[in-house]
């Protein structure tokens, strides 16, 4: 398994320039001021280099929801009874959680995937790739063996490459999750366990100090090689967190988009852009989740978030938000007049495009 990650992951090819100055000449010739529509100009170019074409339709959307349990959460760093994984896992393929009404809502599919539901789901609208019944205690030993840690990054692999669709997003569904997220960020950045680690979906104090502290004991005991982030996963992760991180990872493979989602979702991705440098080219973010760690992730990652919506929910719930918005970037471009086709001479610009300050670039 190690070889087959490593040849997939020296398959995930940069963005294509050449399609992206096609665009950016395709921006600078629609009939409005230079860079006047902002991130949808960008994520134009972005879209562009990575499909290979100025003009992009994304048609059939799709989220990837990967659902797991964390033996982590036997330390008392959840609010949520644990049963609330199996069942939220179920609810998501009904449309009655936040993110399958909003992918309802803008007609995005979704796939919902069992990689490690500590229970038997008889459910056939869950697919189901179930590695284990859970994690292990990362407060105690490793989460799980590596070759479970790189099962599921294939697997996450293997979905993205085998589902059909225009773009992705990336999400989840785990009691227990935001303190293995916190967990691997906190390593691989280096970063102090209180700079990284919120309350998830809300917990006392006591359950908040229970928190941090499992966090702190699981890094002691394990000693995750920051640079080996397979051996962070392993170690202190999860196997939704890994799976989603091999989504992201193939979803780049195949040039398609991928979004992130808010806090669990950027720390799979900064894990797969530690797998692969290339991914982050792929990579569009939705909002800015309200955990502490994100702002860190995001800046590790270099990239800025689309939305401030307050939202923490998690299970992918800003993706679909933001398909809307790459929509309305698809249209711009295939769409808006040219200066030539709404007969206007622009050469009232040239002064502007001479110092112009909002010169359009894709965040790559």
């Amino acid at each position: 398994m190690e070889q087959k990650l490593k040849e997939i992951l020296q398959s995930v090819s940069p963005l294509d320039e050449a399609a992206m100055e096609e665009a950016r000449k395709r921006q600078a010739q629609l009939a409005k001021p230079p860079g006047s529509l902002g991130r949808l100009e960008e994520l134009s170019i972005q879209l562009a280099g990575i499909t290979g074409k100025v003009h992009n339709s994304l048609d059939k959307k799709h989220l990837l929801v990967f659902c797991a349990d964390n033996g982590v959460y036997a330390e008392g760093v959840a609010s949520s009874p644990r049963s609330v994984t199996l069942m939220q896992t179920i609810n998501l393929t009904r449309a009655k959680t936040g993110a399958s009404v909003l992918a309802k809502h803008v007609g995005a599919g979704i796939t919902v995937c069992d990689v490690g539901v500590d229970a038997d789901i008889r459910d056939s609208a869950v697919l189901n790739k179930k590695i284990a019944y859970g994690t292990k205690n990362m407060t105690k030993e490793p989460a799980m063996t590596r070759e479970q840690a790189l099962t599921a990054i294939l697997t996450g692999i293997e979905l993205a490459q085998s589902t059909d669709a225009d773009v992705f997003g990336i999400g989840e569904m785990g009691v227990g999750n935001t303190t293995t997220s916190a967990a691997v960020l906190s390593v691989l950045l280096g970063a102090d366990v209180e700079k990284v680690t919120g309350r998830g979906a809300g917990i006392n104090d006591e359950g908040f100090l229970k928190k941090k502290n499992a966090i702190r004991k699981a890094i002691e005991i394990n000693q995750p090689d920051r640079n080996d982030v397979v051996d962070v996963l392993r170690k202190v992760g999860g196997f939704d967190l890994a799976a989603m991180c091999g989504g992201f990872i193939g979803s780049a493979l195949t040039h398609r988009p991928v979004v992130i989602d808010g806090f669990i979702s950027v720390v799979a991705a900064l894990c797969a852009v530690r797998l692969c440098p290339n991914v982050r080219g792929y990579l569009i973010p939705s909002h800015a989740s309200f955990e502490i760690g994100y702002r860190l992730a995001m800046e590790a990652l270099q990239l800025q978030p689309i939305f401030l919506l307050g939202m923490r929910l998690g299970e992918g719930s800003g993706c679909p938000l933001a398909f809307q918005v790459l929509d309305a970037a698809c249209a711009i471009i295939n769409d808006m007049a040219t200066f030539d086709q709404a007969g206007i001479d622009d050469g009232y610009l040239d002064e502007i495009r001479k110092g112009d300050k909002f010169s359009v670039e894709a965040p790559v």
